[in-house]
């Protein structure tokens, strides 16, 4: 049986572009839950500017509240050195790093260019580094940007040359307006084991038209050491117009269990979860798994 990590993005990904706004309380339990259903990398919090992203205020607050264990590590999502700092403060297990691959999405999203974004990670990655936390550098609007249009492999693949100098460990890839499709994932995938043979690769795949369990599948089949998901596929970036939800981890386990995946997770309790967070959110859950239930029904 082979095996990849589940990253859960939820409280990050899931709920930034929500309108509904959960409190720490409701976040340290959605939190608890995905810890519950045996979840063990959760990408946490975002320590951003919160006038600028609402739905990510108290990212302290929760990281002070979160359920701990040995073997659950908490990812938090920074931009620059401020957002290290307050993450290293907060104690995260690891800090994810974005660097978006055209100039016209990372300027919206993040205020710099894709020059000035790399110069953030290079030096986010050094500090955290000397702090003993681990660095994932995701490259955002791998595969499209909701502004420029198509985004060439080979500058995407470029950029991971450049961004792998700094020794990260892990490389992550994200769809992030859902554009992509598997010959795209393995053209990526070939590119970044080349330019960084002995970094594992992460993949973030939004389900924007559709295609995002076909990709992940096929980052599994090239090797993907983990894959991002969002309980009940909740999701999508305020920077981004028309971007929709993550693949939704109880969709995405299902399959991978189907196939003989193991990820460790129970996917009744992350079903039970993507319920309980559709409640609080006062929206329909877009996964699929809530309304069809598992095969066999007593699996």
């Amino acid at each position: 049986m082979t095996a990849t990590t589940l990253v859960e993005v939820s409280p990050r990904d899931g709920l930034q572009n929500e309108q509904t706004l959960l409190s720490v309380d409701e976040k340290v339990e959605l939190i608890a839950r995905s810890v519950a259903a045996g979840v063990r990398r959760i990408e946490a919090v975002s320590f951003v500017n919160p006038a600028r992203v609402p739905q990510m205020a108290g990212a302290e607050e929760v990281m002070a509240q979160v359920p701990r264990s040995a073997d659950v590590s908490y990812i938090g999502l920074v931009l620059n050195r401020r957002g290290l700092e307050r993450a290293l403060t907060a104690g995260v297990d690891e800090v994810n790093a974005v660097v978006v691959a055209t100039d016209e999405f990372s300027t919206r999203n993040q205020g710099c260019t894709v020059a000035e974004g790399i110069s953030a990670w290079m030096d986010i990655a050094a500090e955290a580094r000397a702090a003993g936390v681990r660095t994932t550098v995701t490259i955002a609007a791998s595969f499209g940007c909701p502004f420029s249009g198509e985004v060439d492999p080979a500058w995407v693949i470029e950029l991971a040359a450049r961004v792998a100098d700094a020794g990260p460990d892990e490389i992550a890839l994200a769809d992030t307006i859902g554009v992509g499709v598997p010959a795209q994932v393995r053209t990526l995938a070939a590119g970044l084991t080349r330019v960084a043979p002995d970094v594992p690769q992460r993949w973030h795949f939004h389900n924007t038209r559709n295609t995002g369990y076909a990709n992940a599948l096929t980052a599994l089949d090239t090797g993907a050491h983990a894959l991002d998901a969002s309980i009940g596929g909740f999701g999508g970036c305020p920077f981004a117009p028309a971007a929709t939800g993550n693949i939704a981890s109880e969709d995405l386990i299902y399959a991978l269990n189907r196939s003989g995946v193991s990820t460790g997770v129970t996917l009744g309790t992350l079903a039970d979860a993507a319920a309980w967070l559709g409640a609080r959110l006062d929206k329909d859950v877009p996964a699929l798994l809530g309304r069809a239930g598992n095969f066999p029904p007593d699996a």
